[in-house]
């Protein structure tokens, strides 16, 4: 500042003092006056901008904050100058407009325009008005109004109506009612086994582990890692082989393991689904029991809300292993005999009677045995289904079986009729509808409990009866699943010829016991492993997908005595549940004279009879794969024409005629 001062007044230093006025001078010899004006606006320029940090960037941001300020005053002087129209004021002037126009046209009709009078009290009206608007004072804003949606209330129908007062006054309906004091077997009625539950045995453990990678060593298959699942009658190995081994050379050695182990049962399971190792099964020296009790008195069964929970057994990991039948819908089982397929029959039973009130399930049971299925003649009031007439409610004559199964058919057809009218698609739905009172029993309507048709020998059936049970047994699979009927078919010969196609395409769950061939295994279960089975409830379960080693729940005979006691000294319902009456073919008992209404196979029927010598209708069932009751009648025919004699009870007929030229001399002396 001394400097610009000198530079100002440089004859005296009195304004710049004589630093500044020395300094301007020295300066000035130096740079000339040029150099001090230029040093002096540089000095000018750069304090500035360090004292106050006055910057470029500053500058603009100072332009722009000052350009937005003259905007948005501009903005609002703009809406300060608007003033809204007041809307009464102006329907005022357009009232007194319109009614000027009105008077003009009633004055004079014929003129189409103001005149020019008029149109200046026009426009002096219309300034007016304009003047009154900008006088009125600018209107508050409204206040926001909230809407209110009324509740819309469904119409609802009479019978809706009806059934919830129903509802409400009686409560749902309740179909234990008749027999609401009805109490559930306890589980002090299944014996307990002082040997349950599973043993380690480590040193077993050890010497298997030990012998499984010796045998593969043996084969050049190394074992990255191996882990133990101990079961009740199975050890689980489970192995993880070296990268680069094949797992179908392993799965060949199954035979190799077995001998190595001396063992019976090894199964190799490669690759174990869901899993990235292979299994190999090997049969526990001291099995343990698997007792009723305990999978009755599991928490998957007693907690379980299936329909028709049945608790089978337990798997390889000792877990109860509890299926719907509802859900499968239908099972077959298969096994040689005395390897455990009674035992699990009474397993499902007694699953269903812990579980089910008589009023939700009902059994049909065909014993053509005659001996394993006795013992639940006790409860035939209970649970127990049959043919209106007959005596005893366990069937095991096979004309009998014919008609059971054919009225099975006929309840089947009269439940899908029903749930049609209710407009149901399965069991559940329609009952559920009638408990909430919806449908009316005097429109035909009643709570349907579930149907569990169980053949204990169905290929007994088969050989004897052929396609009048297969045909009926096979649309009860296809149909009976949505109301509620339910197969459990057993065999001890899973020949194809019993387990027809037909019959295996509706039955996806199955269950195999030991069975003596591949072949066997193969037809019961579409793959092998049921021959390689220990035995003595070990088995094999799939729903048609992966297979699950189960060892079958055990139920003695005193044990299934003492549930039927039960049950059977409680209150009961006065019959059996009935099924539909079912008028079979004629037995047999008159004889066929007119020769036009003979079978068309009588002629090859008696050809047979007159060749063996043999006059009985099981042997034409297996020489011309006929039906029981179509074999019979034909025997009556051969009888009415003389070539066998009459019935002899449980001997074959006579054969008449000695042979063939005989025959055929009789048939043409008929034909004369």
């Amino acid at each position: 500042m001394s400097v610009l001062l000198a530079f100002a007044a440089p004859l005296s230093d009195y304004l710049s003092g004589t630093i500044g006025f020395e300094l301007n001078s020295y300066l000035q010899d130096y740079v000339g006056k040029v150099g001090i004006i230029l040093l002096l606006i540089f000095v000018l320029i750069t304090y500035p901008a360090i004292r106050f940090k006055f910057t470029p960037e500053r500058i603009g941001a100072l332009f722009r904050s000052a350009k937005k300020e003259i905007k948005t005053e501009f903005k609002q002087a703009s809406e300060d100058v608007f003033v809204p129209i007041d809307n009464a004021l102006t329907d005022e002037a357009e009232a007194i407009k319109a009614a000027f126009e009105n008077k003009s046209e009633t004055l004079d009709p014929t003129i189409s325009k103001p005149s020019k009078m008029d149109q200046t009290e026009t426009l002096k009206t219309e300034s007016t008005s304009a003047a009154l608007e900008i006088e009125i004072p600018k209107e508050e804003e409204e206040e926001h109004l909230d809407i209110e949606v009324e509740k819309i209330i469904e119409e609802k129908s009479e019978t809706d109506n009806l059934s919830d007062k129903l509802v409400a006054d009686f409560g749902e309906f309740d179909p234990t009612l008749e027999l609401s004091n009805y109490q559930f077997p306890p589980l002090d009625l299944l014996k307990k086994y002082d040997n349950e539950g599973v043993t380690i045995n480590q040193e077993e453990l050890e010497e298997n582990k030990n012998r499984i990678v010796e045998t593969l060593n043996n084969y050049k298959i190394g074992i990255a890692s191996i882990k133990a699942t101990i079961g009740p009658t199975v050890t689980l190995y489970e192995i993880v082989p070296d990268a680069g081994i094949r797992i179908s050379k392993i799965k060949n050695l199954e035979d190799d393991i077995a001998l190595s182990l001396s063992a019976l049962g090894i199964r190799i399971i490669a690759p174990i689904p869901g899993k990235g190792t292979i299994g190999i099964e090997v049969p526990n020296k001291n099995a343990t029991v698997v007792s009723m009790r305990s999978v009755i008195a599991s928490q998957k069964f007693q907690k379980t809300d299936m329909h028709l929970p049945i608790a089978i057994g337990k798997t390889i990991s000792n877990e109860t292993l509890v299926i719907d039948l509802a859900k499968m819908p239908h099972l077959l089982m298969a096994g040689a005999t005395g390897q455990g397929k009674s035992v699990g029959l009474n397993a499902v039973l007694t699953s269903l009677l812990y579980k089910k009130h008589p009023a939700e399930v009902k059994f049909v049971l065909v014993d053509p045995k005659k001996v394993e299925l006795t013992l639940f003649n006790k409860i035939e009031r209970h649970y127990l289904a049959k043919l209106p007439g007959e005596a005893e409610a366990i069937i095991t004559d096979n004309t009998k079986v014919i008609n059971t199964l054919n009225s099975l058919c006929i309840e089947m057809d009269n439940r899908y009729e029903m749930l049609k009218n209710a407009l149901c698609r399965n069991i559940v739905e329609y009952n559920k509808k009638f408990k909430d009172r919806k449908l009316n029993p005097n429109d035909g309507h009643a709570y349907l409990p579930y149907i569990v048709l169980v053949v204990d020998e169905f290929a007994d059936l088969i050989m004897t009866a052929g396609k009048e049970v297969e045909t009926p047994v096979a649309r009860l699979a296809q149909l009976a699943r949505a109301i509620g009927i339910h197969l459990i078919i057993a065999t001890q010969r899973p020949s194809v010829n019993v387990i027809t196609g037909i019959i295996k395409a509706n039955f996806p769950a199955r269950i195999a016991f030991r069975v003596s061939s591949k072949i066997d295994s193969r037809t019961i279960l579409d793959a092998g492993g049921a021959d390689q089975l220990i035995g003595r409830g070990d088995m094999l379960y799939t729903q048609g997908n992966d297979m699950i080693r189960i060892q079958c729940a055990f139920v003695d005979t005193p044990e299934v005595e003492r549930i039927v006691d039960f049950i059977g000294a409680q209150k009961a319902y006065p019959d059996a549940y009935l099924l539909p009456e079912y008028e079979g073919e004629e037995g047999g008992t008159s004889l066929d004279i007119d020769i036009s209404e003979r079978d068309k196979l009588f002629k090859d029927a008696a050809e047979i009879i007159v060749t063996a010598q043999q006059g009985s209708a099981s042997l034409l069932q297996r020489k011309l794969k006929l039906g029981y009751n179509r074999a019979g009648r034909i025997i009556d025919q051969l009888e009415a024409a003389g070539i066998v004699g009459g019935f002899e009870g449980s001997k074959a007929r006579q054969v008449l005629i000695t042979d063939l030229v005989a025959l055929d001399q009789l048939l043409e002396n008929e034909g004369q």
